[in-house]
């Protein structure tokens, strides 16, 4: 392949990458990328127990491998945290693959951290498989237990030791956050807010098994 259809086939996986991409999150500079082959020293979790990085076949992922955790948050939120070291954003483009390993009924998850500010002050989405108020929405913590900013009715359908895409999108100038679930053209759900702007992202869950790998954020 020539040099200008390799520079076109870029920008084309460029764009399927982002799904229906508008310019700005487009032109958002790679900041951080991970594939967890090199281990996982770039990540700071909450309870060291609950995580690990191993490999799965020919593959490595960074995975929560109990529902427990022993850190217990001064505010009712996430147990299983994983955030991204020396890297703040407000602006950005995430997407990543999870995998489940437990089916544990509705309320089976797994969480994206963004906005980080402190433990008891940041944005987080609930990948929840069936929504209720506490199940499947976008979440804010600000200094009292977690609180639902959307009435999201979208099932998320997880399928166990199956990898799903996920890709959250935010615009601080907007107030927009975006989550997306497999579908990369349509949001699962979407909300408008203000309250947090640059901050840490993470990944991880309430109580649930996950695996994760593949991770790029684009962001300023």
């Amino acid at each position: 392949m020539n040099a200008t259809n390799l520079l076109l086939a870029a920008a084309v996986f460029s764009f399927g990458e982002l799904g229906q991409a508008d310019d700005s999150a487009a032109k958002l500079p790679l900041v951080f990328e991970e594939d967890f082959e090199k281990g996982r020293k770039r990540w700071e979790v909450t309870d060291e127990k609950s995580w690990t990085h191993r490999k799965v076949g020919s593959n490595h992922v960074f995975g929560i491998n109990r529902r427990e955790s022993d850190y217990k948050p001064k505010v009712r939120s996430p147990h299983h945290i994983a955030l991204i070291k020396g890297v703040t954003v407000a602006d950005f483009v995430l997407t990543f693959r999870v995998r489940s390993t437990k089916d544990t009924g509705n309320h089976r998850d797994c969480c994206v951290f963004f906005n980080w500010q402190d433990p008891e002050h940041f944005y987080y989405c609930h990948l929840g498989a069936k929504p209720d108020p506490h199940s499947g929405q976008i979440m804010i913590v600000k200094n009292a237990p977690r609180k639902a900013m959307t009435d999201n009715k979208n099932k998320t359908p997880w399928k166990i030791d199956t990898w799903h895409n996920v890709k959250v999108v935010r615009d601080t100038t907007k107030g927009t956050i975006e989550v997306y679930f497999d579908d990369m053209t349509k949001p699962h759900m979407s909300v408008t807010d203000k309250t947090f702007g640059k901050g840490r992202i993470g990944i991880g869950s309430f109580d649930d098994m996950n695996d994760f790998d593949d991770i790029k954020l684009r962001g300023k």
